[in-house]
């Protein structure tokens, strides 16, 4: 009986889940990631992040080895295709910027990896070290963006591919400190994947924007110069304020986007201090 009570106790209080923000994000409070969840809990989690796209944990502390096992909770785990992963933990990343570097990895607003044939469901990221101020990361939410677009413009976009490319020159140096020291790859590798300019999600059936300045660099069938003026307005009307919110990291922080419906972007506002995150990716499927 002790054993079946201890089973289910995390079933019993429904999760406390609070907006951060009117478009997006929650934080999410009466829950121990360092134990073994149940199903009940885990559904909770899911629908909270479905709703939200992002969810927060606070006061955490967790070791690898458990952060494997929450992210294997919601979807197979895949390495990072570019940088080598921490030792001993080939699925986890590590997302780092030192006292004497002055770019932060992934330091603009992005998807991660919409490169590849099938860009991940989502990403799990822990606080390991964290600088004394700054180092705050936006979210924002690509449904909004879809859905206040004009229906002329939602007419245009609906049959439109988008290019996205792993070596455009803005998000290449934000990744060149890591490519020289755990580089997976030879730098003139270019990994190159094609999905539709507005996606559905599919778990919500949803309408997405999904293209972003860090990887999309044309639409399918057009050169880079015809597609810039409209990748460029997509581009800044995914990230107006009201479609965002901010998220301050303290120790034992835990963020857990939806890559499908998110973008987001790491702030480098924090010279002269180590911030060292641990990254997560989960496996996605091909957009459509």
């Amino acid at each position: 009986m002790a054993q079946l009570a201890k089973t289910a106790s995390p079933a019993t209080n429904a999760l406390d889940i609070r907006p951060v923000a009117g478009a997006v994000g929650a934080e999410i409070f009466g829950v121990d990631l360092s134990q073994e969840l149940n199903d009940e809990t885990i559904a909770q989690i899911r629908g909270a992040l479905l709703e939200h796209l992002v969810i927060f944990f606070r006061d955490q502390d967790i070791t690898p080895e458990q952060h494997l096992a929450f992210a294997r909770r919601f979807g197979d785990t895949v390495e990072y295709p570019l940088v080598k992963g921490v030792e001993g933990y080939p699925d986890i990343m590590l997302v780092i910027k030192h006292e004497h570097e002055t770019v932060n990895f992934g330091g603009l607003w992005h998807s991660d990896t919409t490169y590849l044939e099938k860009p991940p469901m989502g990403s799990i990221l822990v606080a390991r070290e964290l600088p004394p101020y700054g180092g705050d990361t936006l979210f924002a939410n690509m449904y909004m963006a879809y859905e206040t677009l004009s229906d002329g413009l939602k007419e245009l976009l609906a049959p439109l591919r988008g290019v996205s490319v792993s070596n455009r020159p803005r998000v290449s140096e934000t990744r060149q400190e890591r490519m020289a020291d755990s580089a997976k790859v030879t730098p003139e590798t270019v990994l190159t994947a094609v999905h539709p300019v507005v996606r559905t999600h599919p778990e919500t059936g949803r309408k997405a924007l999904y293209v972003n300045g860090a990887h999309t660099i044309r639409f399918d069938g057009m050169s880079e110069a015809e597609s810039a003026p409209l990748l460029d307005y997509l581009f800044k009307h995914q990230t107006r304020p009201e479609f965002t919110c901010r998220f301050r990291w303290e120790p034992g922080s835990i963020a857990f986007w939806d890559n499908r419906a998110t973008q987001h972007n790491p702030i480098n506002d924090y010279h002269g201090f180590k911030r060292v995150m641990h990254r997560i990716t989960i496996a996605g499927e091909i957009p459509e």
